[in-house]
């Protein structure tokens, strides 16, 4: 009895050591939770979410994207190392309240990376949900520029910037000379800060926008009606549409019933609508006549072999067309790279010992009464390091090459330019950051020097609106501004130069053709009437009508008003375009010719001065040559005959002669010394 005592209580000393020694070399932490850290450094199954609005062009093409990517990630023994991608989706159905609260819910489940929204508005709220949380948001449709990693350092695009589109269409309109537009766009963070950027880029290129015309999404097609009867009064014919894929084809319907598709018209669409277009498998035939002409911008995605290979698979792919259109555009791509993007760094990140644990933040707790449950909303600890293993990514995508540079931008951004005629779309060239526009891809051009001269941007041939070759002036004369108020006089006679006429101009003549020729050069339009001055019983006083330009009761007068001293000091004319009418008229006496008639320009006066010389040349000559010279001495009488008669010319001669030559020594004297 005694010995199995003593093994018992040895039993339960050894017992109690293995315990001591157990809690020694295992943390607390592998039994317990503490409840402000929650960690799992060799997770099996990793939560990445996703929200935008399923039932839209963009999200019927993004979803079966999103869910092939976690398929092909989960099923390749290449990344992860069989860590699982669980993908949790939201849908935020076109609504920045019901998206806020998709996004809180969604954070709720401990999600190390979020990808969407599609919405740049929506982006702008959940951009501040994910700093506080420090979960990177990876958005491949939230292309406002304005989206800066400045504000919102957790915001990602994997898409290109509507910065690089705007500075694209600025080109394609320097290209064909127009210097305004006018600008149709969404009253959202989309569409305001998209038409502002584009503002700056024409500024850069003398250009401007002359007016802005905004919608909401929800107006009916009355309030687009009006909207485009206001713009169709003013003077540019070039408009810029920068809409949402799913309303804004109503725009030209509204058009096409004003008759604004005709020539004459320039319509330049962003990439919504060939996104809208290229989501419908067949496009109708009456949808294409409301966009015959129409000049459009498309992201550019090179063809690749993984492109080619995802684009074979998508008929097959799981969950299409379950909501929303379903039809496949270049979004489905930059989502698919979203989240091979995702599972890239997360490989990286586990291998470089990041820590996948959360905890709570503070200043987010539940007040009294309140049933937001703030408290479950936990802090990615490993964000920062996530985030900037994301920045450091590069690899090959179906969208073309993944990387950033320092402003967080992918690299080369470029674009497509489209014409839609006939049945379908045309391209008729590129556009690239690099290089600007090109007939020739943009990967061909990088390895050249850049090359944005004028000189080298080219493109094809556009069929434009009313199915003309030829490039649209791109404005016309504005009927609503304030004409200008010409003067006409109202003649009897000479008809010829201006005259009243029942025409709707309502005068004809040579003046008015010159003026109207003159008119037509300018890049610009001028408006203008034409107003008679006169009864025409008899002609009007013509320093009567310059006087009432001078009074600014006309802004100007066309005729055949002569240009004389008193009027040109009031106004401004033209440089004449016909011979004066002012002759001079003068007598004329006929004087008969004689052979003395070359003495008559010589007055006294000259004839003096003559002798004078004569005699100065003949005493200098004498000086110099009498003392050498015996013909010059003897009686007075010789020697001045010899120097005005027989031996003067001789000497002179002689005399220039030797003077020329001392000249000329001593220029070259003087060029040598």
């Amino acid at each position: 009895m005694k010995e199995v005592l003593l093994i018992s209580v040895f039993m339960k000393r050894t017992l109690v050591l293995l315990c001591l020694w157990f809690f020694i070399w295992f943390p607390l932490e592998a039994f317990c939770s503490t409840g402000n850290t929650s960690s799992s450094s060799n997770p099996k199954v990793i939560n990445i979410g996703a929200l935008f609005t399923l039932n839209s062009v963009i999200g019927g093409a993004t979803k079966p994207a999103l869910l092939a990517a976690i398929d092909d990630v989960n099923s390749s023994p290449n990344i992860l190392n069989g860590i699982e991608l669980k993908l949790i989706l939201r849908d935020t159905n076109c609504s920045g309240f019901i998206g806020t609260m998709e996004a809180l819910q969604l954070m709720e489940s401990e999600i190390v990376v979020a990808i969407g929204p599609q919405s740049s508005g929506i982006a702008h709220v959940i951009s501040h949900v994910v700093n506080e949380l420090h979960v990177p948001l990876l958005s491949f449709g939230a292309t406002d520029p304005t989206l800066a990693y400045l504000q919102f350092p957790y915001f990602l695009r994997t898409t290109h910037s509507d910065y690089f589109q705007m500075y694209a269409i600025a080109d394609v309109l320097d290209y064909y000379g127009w210097r305004e537009v006018i600008a149709i766009f969404v009253d959202d963070d989309y569409g305001r800060n998209g038409i502002s950027v584009l503002g700056d880029a024409l500024a850069k290129k003398r250009a401007k926008i002359s007016y802005k015309a905004s919608f909401s999404p929800e107006d009916p097609e009355s309030k687009i009606n009006d909207l485009l009867v206001e713009v169709n009064l003013m003077e540019s014919r070039v408009f810029v549409v920068h809409v949402n894929p799913d309303t804004g084809l109503n725009i030209f319907s509204v058009a096409k019933r004003l008759n604004m598709m005709s020539g004459g018209y320039v319509w330049i669409a962003t990439d919504w609508l060939p996104s809208y277009l290229d989501s419908r498998e067949a496009v109708d035939p009456s949808t294409m006549n409301l966009l015959q002409g129409v000049v459009a911008l498309r992201r550019y995605i090179p063809d690749t072999n993984l492109k080619k290979r995802f684009i074979s698979r998508w008929k097959n792919l799981k969950d299409k067309g379950s909501t929303g259109p379903g039809g496949f555009n270049s979004y489905a791509l930059y989502a698919y790279d979203s989240v091979w993007l995702a599972a890239h760094a997360l490989e990286v990140f586990l291998s470089e010992g990041g820590n996948l644990s959360f905890s709570n933040d503070p200043k987010l707790r539940d007040t009294n009464g309140t049933t937001l449950h703030l408290s479950l909303l936990r802090v990615f600890n490993g964000g920062q390091q996530l985030l900037q293993t994301l920045l450091r990514m590069n690899f090959s995508g179906v969208s073309g090459q993944i990387q950033f540079n320092q402003q967080r931008d992918l690299i080369h951004p470029a674009f497509d330019v489209l014409n839609i005629g006939g049945t379908g779309t045309h391209r008729i060239g590129y556009w690239s950051n690099y290089s600007h526009l090109s007939i020739v891809p943009p990967e061909s051009l990088y390895t050249k020097p850049p090359n944005i001269s004028s000189s080298s941007q080219h493109l094809y041939g556009v069929k434009w609106p009313g199915e003309t070759s030829k490039v649209p002036r791109g404005w016309v004369f504005p009927n609503n501004g304030q004409p200008l108020r010409i003067a006409v006089p109202n003649r009897v006679g000479y008809k010829e130069f201006v005259s009243k006429d029942n025409s709707p101009q309502g005068v004809k003549g040579y003046c008015i053709d010159v003026f109207e020729a003159a008119i037509n050069l300018l890049p610009y339009a001028v408006p203008h009437t034409y107003m008679l001055f006169g009864d025409g019983n008899r002609n009007p006083n013509y320093d009567e009508i310059v006087s009432q330009v001078a009074q600014n009761k006309y802004d100007a007068a066309v005729g055949d008003i002569t240009i004389v001293m008193n009027r040109t000091k009031i106004v401004d004319f033209t440089q004449p375009y016909m011979e004066s009418g002012l002759v001079v008229v003068a007598p004329v006496k006929e004087a008969k010719s004689s052979p003395w008639a070359f003495l008559k320009p010589f007055t006294k006066e000259m004839w003096f001065v003559t002798a004078a010389l004569f005699l100065f040349v003949g005493v200098v000559v004498w000086i110099l040559e009498h003392r050498i010279n015996h013909e010059f001495r003897g009686p007075p009488r010789q020697q001045l005959i010899t120097i005005f008669w027989r031996k003067h010319g001789e000497h002179f001669g002689t005399f220039g002669a030797d003077h020329m030559a001392v000249c000329r020594s001593d220029y070259q004297f003087k060029l040598h010394g």
